[in-house]
């Protein structure tokens, strides 16, 4: 991937097919579908790639067994084999889980009740996972001793799936896609007016970073901002039948609380859904659904102490969790797709999360409202297919627009990583995954990099085994702007470490590789305190 700095002049007064807004998880997929078509396409975000609601997901990848409660059996369907697809096309990033689930005695279903349910939802997914399985109260506290099993009446096992490196990790991975077919993206550029004259939209765009002022032309734009999606409406000044009513999320992410790594699901005091989550070595605890009114959220006081109390409540630990073992936070918005005059419920929990699409045939503006990360693949080509309805010539060059790097770079990567960890003690297995899951077929020049270079492999931070030349890939490939871009959002190292463990030497070199003479100021941005004085590396 270009530097940002290149990307932007490609921008200034450039022309282009598509400009997509936004690029969570919804304007990753599509501009990788739209480019991946041969169509010219670009691709900005106000904040960094997955800088906002695509961060702070629960990161399941999940068919919506819960929306069997209200009958969606479609949305759950479509769900599940999005699901399956997603599994399937990323093996080693999207993997199968096991959830546990504890019914309590005062649950409004039998354990029995629930099981068959699972047995439709697996149904409903084609039965591409294992089986549900039915378990006493005994046999769940055999399965899982952590759980506080009383006033349970039993529980349920059931599969959906977990992204291993989180959701950003995941969106990048199809930023870099779009970007290899040729998509001009970058962040930290926002939207400040969009108008059509004639047969282009005219979008000027600032720098946040600089204050620097652009201007884009493209023939159609693609709103896919998420929850900023009916400002970008307003701004371009079309009308559609739909808005967002908005959901706040929270986690908070603690030391791993089991040995296995189920998905913990309890129903919590307030009736709401509420899980442990596994999230690297970690634990990611918390609940979905609380109505908000504003994009702009944070986590409460309130919301901790209602996790905190909710797990403690759920789980038998040696010690209460507090405050003090908290880690990090993990808070975004879900957009809900509601009709634009439709009144408010009571019941928000029964809101639909099904995904619209909105064509603005006249002034060639498509708005995508809703969407999860699990049906992203549907979303991505719906609108492209809604793009090329627009009257746009069809490149007719179709090409896959996701999944993880061909079988043959794979074998390729592994083969000479296996050499590679064999010939040196610091590294193992689990960080040759992880190299692969992250940068894929760019992961097989950086092992053969390092058998060339040994002075390259010098491991530059411990955490996760970053070493110089996986830093200097980061700095070349992947855009990062601020220090929170790659501890936040290219890694979970800002997720599963204290900040406190994360400060020092270490993270001073990781940002004179990454900012080079503004290395200091990136310290200081996010530590909020001086950086240590430099050493000599010699």
């Amino acid at each position: 991937m270009r530097t940002r700095d290149h990307t932007k002049l490609r921008l200034q007064d450039g022309e282009f097919d598509v400009l997509v807004i936004g690029a969570g998880i919804n304007g990753a997929a599509v501009a990788s579908a739209l480019a991946h078509r041969g169509l010219r396409t670009a691709l900005v975000d106000a904040r960094d790639f997955a800088g906002y609601t695509s961060q702070g997901s629960s990161n399941l990848i999940w068919g919506g067994i819960k929306y069997l409660e209200n009958f969606e059996l479609g949305l759950v369907r479509r769900l599940c084999r999005s699901r399956n697809t997603l599994m399937q096309a990323y093996p080693n990033a999207v993997k199968e889980t096991r959830f546990l689930a504890a019914i309590s005695r005062k649950a409004s279903h039998t354990r029995l009740l629930v099981w068959l349910g699972a047995w439709l939802y697996w149904l409903l997914g084609d039965g591409k996972t294992r089986i549900p399985r039915l378990l006493s109260c005994h046999a769940l506290k055999r399965t899982e001793p952590t759980i506080n099993t009383a006033g349970i009446q039993g529980g349920v096992e059931y599969s959906d799936a977990l992204l291993v490196d989180g959701d950003a990790r995941f969106v990048f991975s199809l930023v870099h896609r779009a970007v290899d077919a040729g998509c001009v993206a970058a962040n930290y550029l926002e939207v400040t007016d969009a108008q059509r004259f004639g047969k282009y939209w005219q979008v000027d765009i600032a720098d946040r970073m600089d204050d620097s002022q652009m201007r884009v032309r493209a023939r159609v734009v693609v709103n896919a901002a998420g929850p900023f999606a009916d400002q970008i409406v307003k701004c371009a000044q079309v009308a559609t039948g739909s808005r967002h009513v908005l959901s706040r999320g929270i986690h908070l992410v603690t030391h791993g609380l089991s040995r296995c790594s189920r998905v913990l699901a309890f129903i919590a005091k307030d009736g709401r859904p509420f899980f442990v989550i596994p999230l690297g070595h970690r634990a990611s605890i918390g609940t979905t659904d609380t109505p908000v009114e504003s994009p702009t959220v944070n986590v409460e006081e309130s919301d901790r102490d209602f996790v905190l109390d909710n797990i403690n409540a759920c789980l038998d630990l040696d010690s209460p969790l507090d405050r003090a073992d908290v880690i990090s936070e993990r808070c975004g918005v879900r957009p809900l797709a509601v009709a634009v005059h439709a009144k408010e419920t009571g019941d928000f929990l029964s809101l639909s999360r099904k995904h619209v699409i909105e064509t603005d045939t006249k002034n060639r503006f498509v708005s995508i409202f809703g969407g999860k990360l699990t049906d992203c693949l549907d979303v991505g080509a719906e609108t492209r297919d809604a793009v090329l309805s627009l009257g746009l010539a069809d490149p007719g060059v179709p090409s896959c627009w996701y999944g993880e790097s061909d079988t043959e770079t794979q074998n390729a990567f592994f083969a000479r990583a296996q050499l590679f960890i064999s010939q040196d003690a610091r590294f193992d297995q689990a960080w040759c995954q992880r190299l692969w899951r992250y940068y894929g077929s760019r992961a097989l020049q950086l092992i053969q990099r390092l058998a060339d270079e040994p002075d390259a492999g010098e491991v530059i931070l411990q955490a996760d085994g970053f070493t110089r030349a996986e830093l200097e890939l980061v700095r070349d490939n992947e855009m990062v702007v601020m220090l929170e871009d790659f501890l936040r959002r290219r890694t979970l190292l800002a997720q599963t470490y204290l900040r406190t463990d994360l400060a020092g030497h270490a993270m001073l070199r990781v940002c004179e590789i990454l900012f080079g003479e503004r290395a200091r100021q990136r310290y200081t941005e996010y530590f909020h305190t001086a950086p240590p004085e430099v050493k000599d590396h010699d």
